[in-house]
């Protein structure tokens, strides 16, 4: 069964002009589109199509190279733009083997709706088309729908791609670090190894017996692993940040309080939850407007 071309639009409070050079101009264009890493063009005869080289960095010293093909068009009728593209590489990392596709643009009013819709055809025949459909066409969506949020975000607002990007990465690798952190500390010390510690943490705070705190100590795991998954499927990150502005120093307090002999353990009460706190702020100053995926249509 044939993939469904992936398709992206979104209206940029812009006219088209602007809209238009900035995805059309190579040295804007890279600094929007988190698909690229670069973009250079070559040297074009008159009346002949805008031939370019791409690369995009995958991390750890490597790059994937490609080539493109575009072509720009103006409908005098409707004053809509239309660039079409034809793309590909031989990089034996790259899923894509070549591809098509194209960009449009159309006024309306003070706004202009900026869409594209592009397919490829993928390498390593079987697994390279099942990969394509679970991993790489869904990931190739959600950048190219950041990345036009990031473009209407610049155009709008003037809040340039390079502190989006910063934001938005900082926040994700906050919002992963919390989730491991909770789901960690409540699985491995309380419910997998039952730590004596925590139970006698808790019998201090809550005076119970032995089987008691040990049903407490695992209550309170998966109530830390639950709010680890929470971490996963909630959308409003900030009110998380906030309610652990709350929990982590009253933690701290009555870990203090029930016993002060940890104050000399490694990795104690005050420093490792001073660093979380820490964080917390942090991921509360990185979180304003964030770019997102969510504000793109992509069903046409």
């Amino acid at each position: 069964m044939k993939n469904k071309p992936i398709y992206v639009e979104i209206s940029i409070d812009e006219d088209i002009e602007r809209v238009w050079e900035a995805s059309q101009n190579p040295t804007l264009h890279e600094q929007w589109d988190l698909r690229f890493s670069s973009i250079t063009y070559l040297p074009k005869e008159e009346n002949e199509a805008q031939l370019f080289e791409y690369k995009t960095n995958i991390g750890f010293g490597l790059a994937i190279a490609g080539w493109g093909k575009s072509v720009g068009t103006f409908h005098a009728k409707d004053e809509s733009r239309t660039s079409s593209l034809h793309f590909g590489t031989n990089h034996p990392l790259s899923p894509i083997k070549e591809g098509k596709g194209y960009w449009k643009y159309i006024p309306e009013h003070n706004t202009t709706k900026f869409f594209t819709q592009y397919d490829y055809d993928v390498q390593f025949g079987t697994l390279g088309k099942l990969i394509d459909k679970i991993v790489f066409r869904p990931l190739m969506g959600w950048a190219t729908a950041l990345s036009f949020d990031v473009l209407k975000r610049w155009l709008e607002k003037g809040d340039t791609p390079s502190a989006q990007y910063s934001r938005f990465f900082t926040h994700w690798i906050i919002t992963l670090l919390f989730v491991f952190v909770w789901i960690y500390q409540g699985l491995v010390p309380k419910l997998i190894m039952m730590h004596p510690e925590e139970i006698a943490l808790t019998s201090a705070i809550i005076p119970l017996e032995l089987s008691e705190a040990s049903i407490m100590v695992a209550t309170i795991g998966i109530l830390e692993i639950i709010f680890g998954f929470i971490w996963i499927v909630y959308q409003n990150k900030r009110s998380l940040l906030k309610l652990q502005l709350v929990l982590l120093p009253l933690l701290t307090i009555l870990a203090i309080t029930a016993d002060y002999s940890v104050l000399t353990h490694p990795f104690n009460p005050i420093t490792f939850n001073l660093s979380l706190i820490v964080l917390t702020i942090a991921g509360l100053l990185s979180s304003k407007d964030i770019p997102t995926a969510k504000s793109c249509k992509r069903v046409r």
